[in-house]
């Protein structure tokens, strides 16, 4: 039987919870398509639709599905901040879903033979599911998966306007990081309590260039993702928007590490007071889902010249005193210190065997302490590159 095509469109047309579907061309390809005229209208627009659908994957169900569970409305927003929400926009949701559920279930043979075009044309594939269970298991699962872009990604940065999700980010994970077990155990233990709701401390990790400090901060973001964590990366130059940012992630069900990536000051600096007094048991230390992880080659964060040692005794013990604060703020301070010959050259032969590197053990360490010799010391980041460079001369001999 011929599908009622003036009633579907009319019904597409009153989606409140899901308004913002109007704005996915895959919506409003489908809606020019039901409003052909002509054939040659629909063949144009049915396959432009079938253009739609065949660049994310040739399913329409999928992408139906996807839309409906990571959207960000007000229903969503109102349950993962734990609101009351109420019986009109229940009901309201319930029949959107039926709606939508009708869209997920759309064959290209009910438009085909609504149409009746006279030369053959392309078809999309469906998978069957329930949309009203997936999405009632979505909303108790918010506090791990989210939603919106924060169900799509784990890691984001800030710009002008706002949030921006990395779609493409360092994919270290715990597994490929050799040495600093201690280092490592002291934060993820962190990290933990503060996915499980209790108190965590904001962490500063300072030692030196290369010692893994940012790759330890993202390999436990890129394991425990799925548990519902996710990282912001702040420039120094926006330490001044934190409070903005907590509280607009403040009613968010997900737990987010706030990551300013090599952090040092000048003498003076405004973001020197801003983040003190961010972390001094204002907006972070009262909010519980935002803690603040950085990273810093210098113990006390601030670069000091021969200028702030003139002055009185007084003078110098005030400026010592302030600079050190800032490091004390930071309820957990963890060391990374360059490493000694034989913990870097046990990094060596973790990622050597990592990369699948041929080298004969005995020449490995002897190039390896070379490559340390020549570059910047060891480290492993130092390990890391020359574990790289020598499968590249492995690859294109």
């Amino acid at each position: 039987m011929k599908m009622n095509l003036q009633i579907f469109e009319r019904k597409l047309h009153s989606l409140v919870v899901f308004h913002s579907f109007y704005e996915q061309p895959l919506f409003k390809t489908l809606l020019l398509c039901l409003q052909s005229g002509t054939e040659d209208e629909f063949v144009c627009r049915y396959s432009r639709l079938c253009a739609l659908i065949y660049a994310q994957g040739a399913n329409l169900s999928d992408l139906v599905y996807d839309l409906v569970v990571n959207d960000e409305n007000f229903y969503v927003l109102k349950k993962g901040s734990g609101e009351a929400v109420s019986l009109s926009m229940e009901d309201s949701l319930v029949r959107e879903l039926d709606l939508l559920q009708q869209i997920h279930d759309l064959k290209s043979d009910d438009l085909l033979e609504a149409f009746s075009p006279t030369i053959e044309l392309a078809k999309w594939d469906n998978t069957p599911r329930d949309l009203k269970a997936e999405y009632r298991k979505r909303i108790g699962e918010l506090s791990k998966k989210g939603y919106g872009m924060f169900a799509r990604y784990h890691m984001f940065g800030m710009d002008e306007n706002g949030l921006f999700p990395i779609q493409h980010p360092d994919g270290q994970l715990l597994s490929q990081l050799t040495g600093y077990e201690r280092e490592r155990s002291l934060l993820l233990k962190n990290t933990l309590a503060f996915l499980q709701g209790m108190k965590a401390n904001n962490a500063l990790l300072y030692g030196d260039a290369g010692t893994g400090k940012s790759s330890t901060i993202k390999a436990i973001v890129n394991e425990y993702h799925p548990d519902g964590l996710r990282l912001v990366e702040i420039k120094k130059s926006q330490i001044a928007l934190l409070p903005s940012l907590i509280e607009s992630l403040a009613d968010n069900p997900l737990k987010f590490i706030l990551f300013i990536d090599d952090l040092s000051f000048q003498t003076g600096d405004d973001e020197f007071v801003a983040l003190k007094n961010i972390l001094e048991g204002g907006s972070v230390a009262s909010n519980h889902n935002v803690v603040v992880y950085a990273t810093s080659n210098r113990r006390h964060l601030v670069k000091e010249n021969f200028a702030d040692r003139n002055g009185s005794e007084i003078h110098r013990n005030d400026a010592i005193q302030e600079t050190a604060s800032l490091a004390a703020r930071f309820g957990l301070t963890i060391t990374f210190s360059k490493p000694a010959k034989d913990l870097y050259l046990e990094i060596v032969r973790s990622y050597a065997k990592q990369y699948g590197l041929r080298l004969d053990e005995d020449e490995l360490l002897i190039k390896a302490e070379g490559f340390a010799l020549r570059n910047n010391g060891r480290s492993p980041r130092t390990a890391r590159q020359f574990v790289e460079h020598e499968k590249i001369l492995e690859t294109v001999e």
